[in-house]
């Protein structure tokens, strides 16, 4: 039983690892796929909301429409922020090769040996390489917006008849239990995301409010930018504090004022991220700090940008689903983040399913 039990642990872990292969190579297809899958919950309420009182296809072209012009306008805030940055960069290219070279020498007086390997791995060209490629990665995501397009136009067609095979006696127990995940799970993303985009248009106002009152130049790129990565927990708003941060080193040529424009922007992103935030997602979306950041880091290495902008949803689905099934209980219980005892969310009656989505 013993030598059963351990090939049988043995053979999940290698289907893991297979999995996670296949969704890493095939990446093109899965991201914008799941990606998807994201959207059509959060938008499906909608989409039911229209067809109540507009032919079906109508409903869906006015759900596709607002949609897509959400995924475009968060996308291009951050193209255009970057892009900004890159042209002021270009532009004042002579002012931080020159505030560079200065700090490596006095690093090198004082006989930190670091020194050495920045000036190896780092310059100004580097980091005007850098933006120039993030704005340029952020511009050529037509591909991926349009299998984003095709993927919620089907998906949102089908989700009526899916439901209803689900509830079929054929997909018992099974389909009873998914449909009930599925209802849980889209009340969920559906909170946390009008929580997240609340909170990044202030952060986005605040930071952008700040930078006008402080003096730093681009104040609407730093705005734009600060909201569009605060939808990526952790990272995202460390990006959009460093970078504001080694401009006004530029600009002011003054660390001192570096260091209170730093201080200040992480007091807004501490006030906004920190305290207003968990407030307004309430205990049902509490997650681990380090389950959050593990799945920032590796859902960006799986599936870049993309991957990092649905990396938390991702992790919220793993939840829901660990949740409802006895053997995977212990997994949501310790990825969230309360000690109260878990409720499975795949019920066994049909009568809490029959009107799912």
């Amino acid at each position: 039983m013993q030598e059963a039990g351990g090939s049988r642990i043995i053979g999940s872990t290698a289907t893991g690892i297979l999995v996670l292969a296949l969704l890493y190579v095939a990446q093109s297809i899965f991201a914008p796929l799941i990606f998807s899958l994201f959207v059509i919950a959060l938008v499906w309420p909608c989409q039911a909301a229209l067809q109540r009182f507009l032919p079906k296809l109508l409903a869906l072209l006015i759900t596709l429409s607002v949609t897509m012009i959400a995924i475009v306008a968060i996308g291009s805030s951050v193209a255009w922020g970057f892009g900004r940055l890159a042209q002021w960069l270009f532009v004042n290219a002579d002012r931080f090769q020159a505030i560079y070279v200065n700090w490596t020498s006095w690093l090198e007086e004082h006989g930190l040996a670091v020194a050495g390997p920045l000036a190896d791995r780092f310059d100004v060209a580097w980091l005007v390489g850098f933006v120039q490629g993030m704005a340029g990665r952020l511009n050529s995501f037509a591909g991926f917006a349009v299998l984003v397009f095709i993927f919620i136009m089907l998906g949102l067609l089908e989700v009526e008849d899916f439901n209803k095979r689900l509830v079929v006696p054929a997909a018992q127990p099974y389909g009873t239990r998914i449909l009930v995940a599925n209802r849980m799970l889209g009340a969920k993303l559906r909170r946390f995301m009008i929580v997240r985009t609340f909170a990044s248009i202030l952060t986005g106002l605040v930071v952008w409010l700040f930078a006008l009152g402080a003096g730093l130049e681009l104040a609407p790129a730093w705005g734009a930018i600060a909201f569009a990565l605060n939808y990526i927990p952790f990272l995202g708003p460390f990006v959009a504090t460093a970078l504001p941060t080694l401009f006004a080193i530029a600009q002011f040529e003054a660390w001192q004022t570096a260091v209170v424009i730093f201080t200040s922007l992480n007091f807004i992103q501490f006030i906004i991220g920190s305290y207003l935030e968990p407030r307004l997602t309430g205990a049902s979306l509490a997650i681990s700090p380090f389950a959050v950041i593990f799945s920032v880091f590796f859902w960006s290495f799986m599936w870049g940008i993309s991957g990092a902008f649905i990396g938390v949803p991702i992790l919220i689905a793993f939840i829901v689903y660990c949740a409802g099934t006895p053997s995977g209980m212990w997994i949501a219980t310790l990825l969230s983040g309360s000690s109260r005892e878990l409720t499975p969310t795949m019920g066994h009656k049909g009568s809490r399913a029959k009107d799912g989505t």
